[in-house]
């Protein structure tokens, strides 16, 4: 097991990942893990400090979230965030308890030491707050290094011992100089070298590929998206030709040209592809199904079984690689912490028990944007990058309902449209993802003299970094009108568009 500099703790807290993103931006590499992660585990990273998350529980809870009580005698720096700072509280004869004033949102920090975990920060700045319980009196041997107006322990330390706790999340973009606290620990106080990059990630991860496939070969399932574009060409990079095996599955759930777009770029990379045509099969997989749980698992399993068919026909094939992200991990299973099941994703849990193969997943730790900065490392050409994240199982979870031909047909179109007029006005690029959703609701309409009975789609535009938060995207509305008028005037069976201005949370980026 690698060294890992900075450990952080997973405690619950939706902003668990933003500790991992602010740190790797640093430069500082580091890993999430359960909060209940076994201490020989623990020990075998041979971490340089720990950071303890926020979360949602109390520590006076029957159930509350509890490491192990051997990670206090490690004898290593340790941060608390939020729920993380009661921990060392309590742990340390301290006392929380349920604040009469709870605060939520943002507050200013005003910073009451010289200690070095302030390094560069200004006085009185805004950080972010959110939390009921809080300390009301703290542990022998540490001093109050920081307040806020609701919190006179806003921020508490023990020097001697490296331990320091706070109440606000400094990993949330609303803490001004957040970023800065996270790599004085890791600095200042850990001792870590700003050593990671994604060049470094790059040959890291290339090494372990080669590590772990031998002399076998690799069957790539192949999307066409940036995911798995950035695993087939870190895979060409780490082995010979002959050992890889990219294969692309045409479902039939994609977007318009999107098939003739995947080979091409293929071409363009010099890496052989094959493409299976199975549209029919998945289509009936899909028949009648509406439930969105259930249309993720049809496509899942039909794409497993597509492949294992694909793979007898190569000998000495023993591994199956996928784009998985950070982001399908956290949101389909809880692996790192007490986060709640978001949605399942086609590409995460595992194969099935009849299934031979070994799972390749380079990406599996990275975020959406590291994955960007990873292909432009490789060298793939920035358009491809640069396109919005398209979902494994297609279209199918942007249809609500069923999928039908019809369906298929009319939301490749309003897509289509939209993407067009996306990029004609340089819009594109500015949002993170953009998509139709064809609803299968049908309204009254008037088209002409004639009375009309159609379908309704609607627009989804999100602005986000990672996929982990994304705010509805503030387009112009002579923008979003010309992409009304044209795919109600040039689609047969749409005669009303409407945009989602929904965010996520509470919201979920996909509709399915």
């Amino acid at each position: 097991m690698k060294q890992v500099p900075i450990l952080v703790l997973d405690f619950g807290s939706q902003y668990t990942q933003l500790i991992a993103r602010k740190l790797r931006e640093s430069g500082v590499y580091c890993e999430v893990v359960p909060y209940r992660e076994n201490i020989a585990n623990i020990k075998a990273r041979k971490p340089k400090g720990i950071i303890l998350s926020g979360g949602p529980a109390s520590v006076y809870a029957q159930d509350a979230y509890k490491p192990s009580e051997e990670l206090w005698s490690l004898g290593l720096p340790i941060m608390g965030i939020c729920y993380g700072m009661q921990l060392i509280t309590q742990r340390y004869g301290g006392e929380v308890v349920s604040a009469d004033h709870h605060e939520y949102g943002k507050a200013k920090l005003t910073i009451t030491t010289d200690s070095k975990i302030f390094d560069g920060m200004t006085n009185n700045e805004t950080v972010w707050m959110s939390h009921g319980d809080r300390a009301e009196k703290i542990p022998e041997g540490f001093e109050v290094i920081g307040t806020s107006e609701n919190s006179p322990y806003a921020a508490i330390a023990n020097e001697e011992m490296k331990i320091y706790a706070f109440q606000f999340h400094p990993e949330v973009h609303h803490s001004v100089e957040g970023t800065k606290l996270l790599k004085n620990f890791a600095k200042h106080i850990c001792g870590c070298d700003s050593t990671w990059n994604m060049g470094s990630f790059a040959k890291e991860k290339i090494a372990q590929i080669q590590a772990q496939v031998g002399d076998k070969k690799v069957l790539c399932g192949v999307s066409g998206g940036v995911d798995s574009s950035v695993v087939a060409a870190m895979l060409n990079e780490a082995l010979p030709k002959e050992q890889l095996i990219c294969v692309f599955v045409d479902q039939g759930l994609l977007r318009k040209n999107e098939a003739e777009d995947v080979q091409n770029m293929f071409k363009l990379l010099d890496i052989p592809l094959i493409t299976v045509d199975a549209k029919d099969e998945f289509m009936e997989v899909l028949k009648g199904v509406s439930d969105p749980e259930q249309k993720r698992k049809a496509i899942g399993e039909k794409f497993i079984e597509v492949f294992d068919r694909e793979a007898k026909k190569h000998t000495d094939v023993a591994f199956l690689a996928q784009g998985t992200l950070y982001t399908d991990v956290i949101e389909s299973v809880s692996v790192k912490g007490p986060s709640k099941t978001i949605k399942s994703h086609h590409n995460v849990g595992g194969l099935p028990d009849w299934m031979t193969f070994e799972l390749v997943e380079p990406l599996r730790e990275i975020f959406k944007d590291e994955v960007r900065k990873l292909g432009l490392e490789l060298g793939l050409p920035a358009n491809m990058i640069g396109r919005h994240p398209f979902p494994g199982p297609g279209l199918a979870i942007r249809t609500m309902g069923a999928v039908t031909e019809e369906g298929l047909h009319l939301i490749r179109e309003s897509d289509a449209i939209m993407q067009e007029e996306l990029k004609a006005t340089g819009y594109y690029d500015k949002v993170w993802q953009a998509f139709t959703v064809l609803l299968n609701v049908q309204s009254v309409g008037v088209m002409g003299d004639n009375r009309t009975y159609d379908n309704t789609v609607c627009v989804r535009m999100v602005e986000s970094v990672d996929g982990m938060t994304a705010t509805f995207a503030h387009i112009p509305h002579d923008v979003l009108e010309r992409i009304s008028r044209r795919i109600i005037n040039e689609i047969d069976g749409i005669n009303r568009v409407v945009y989602d201005i929904s965010s996520k949370p509470p919201a979920t980026i996909e509709w399915e």
